[in-house]
């Protein structure tokens, strides 16, 4: 037998494979066996525990997650996806629990122990002071016998026929086979309370998708005196000038109302050049792009970003008006870039 004194050659490639081939099989299987399981009597224990769950949620209570070793890291996830689709919940390590991290826990609150062998001494240790506050316990264990099953108020069996480990000792389809029974509980719970794309986002601001959905043309558009616009009375040269103050590659053309007629950027001035002799005296509203593509201050900052690919626009913004046309701004690209949107 293989041991750290005779290891086994590395070049064994075929073995090497045929070991890879056979973990992803054994962890799909104990996946596909949580499915046939809903399908009996332990559907109606995954009801009960994601009514469970989804009740003390809604009467601010948190979901408390525990687990030892292996089971501990899986707890965290689990914790981790809870908390960011919706359901206030923290993992919290059964050996603190007992010397002082109890009293993050309160009756309103509900806890889901992890123990693949439902015997995890740290865990049985704090079972009475759970059962004297009052609250609940989801049990995910893989032996429906265990102390751990029996003393709890729901209990999910995540059970498996055997561990990919080749010893059949180290938790691997059985820590896969509890991450995806959490993460179901933690899916329902997402649509149940109708949580979407926007609470989500809330929930990671720090994300690109946070950015994505969070971010509207109004945080990110150039206003006031940064944004370049001129009457529709203006020579080429005024046109010209403004700019390059502003810096954008464009203008807007606008009337003395400042509704939005037009928009002259460096690509019209370049056919301009080639097509007017006298320069000084060509009006803008006769060179500029009379059906410009614009956007509204209250739509996503996304949505500017794909006006701005979709149609090539490049290093000139896009302008901005409001429901009666008017111009309120601009959007650039290095705009939409700094801020993690394009």
């Amino acid at each position: 037998m293989p041991s750290l004194l005779h290891p086994r050659p590395v070049a064994d490639t075929a073995r090497t494979l045929a070991l890879a081939e056979e973990t992803f099989q054994i962890e799909a299987d104990a996946v596909i066996a949580l499915k046939a399981k809903l399908r009996g009597e332990r559907g109606d224990d995954f009801i009960a525990a994601h009514k469970l769950l989804f009740d003390v949620a809604a009467n601010k209570g948190r979901v408390v997650v525990t687990g030892m070793g292996k089971s501990g890291h899986i707890g965290g996830k689990i914790a981790s996806t809870l908390a960011s689709t919706g359901t206030p919940a923290f993992f919290m390590h059964p050996g603190e629990a007992s010397h002082g991290d109890l009293g993050m826990i309160t009756k309103d609150d509900v806890v889901i122990a992890i123990s693949n062998s439902g015997e995890s001494d740290e865990i049985l240790k704090i079972l009475p002071q759970l059962k004297r506050r009052g609250t609940p316990i989801v049990a995910i264990t893989g032996k429906p016998n265990s102390t751990l099953a029996k003393a709890a108020t729901v209990h999910l069996d995540a059970g498996v026929e055997k561990e990919a480990c080749p010893l059949n000792l180290a938790p691997t389809a059985s820590t896969t086979a509890t991450l995806a029974l959490g993460d179901a509980l933690a899916v329902t719970l997402l649509d149940a309370r109708g949580f979407g794309e926007e609470d989500y986002a809330m929930h990671h601001p720090g994300g690109s998708l946070g950015r994505r959905l969070l971010v509207h043309v109004a945080d990110v558009m150039v206003t006031g005196n940064r944004l370049p616009k001129v009457p529709q009375n203006a020579l080429l040269p005024q046109a010209f000038m403004e700019m390059s103050r502003k810096g954008l590659g464009m203008t807007a053309v606008v009337d003395a109302a400042d509704k939005l007629l037009g928009v002259f950027s460096d690509g019209d001035l370049r056919r301009a050049l080639e097509t007017h002799d006298n320069f000084r005296e060509t009006r803008v509203v006769d060179v500029m792009t009379k059906t410009p593509k614009t956007i509204t201050a209250d739509k996503l900052a996304a949505e500017a970003a794909e006006l701005i690919q979709r149609y090539k626009i490049g290093s000139s913004g896009l302008l901005v008006v409001d429901e009666a046309g008017k111009i309120v701004g601009a959007v650039h690209v290095l705009d939409l870039m700094r801020m993690g949107v394009l």
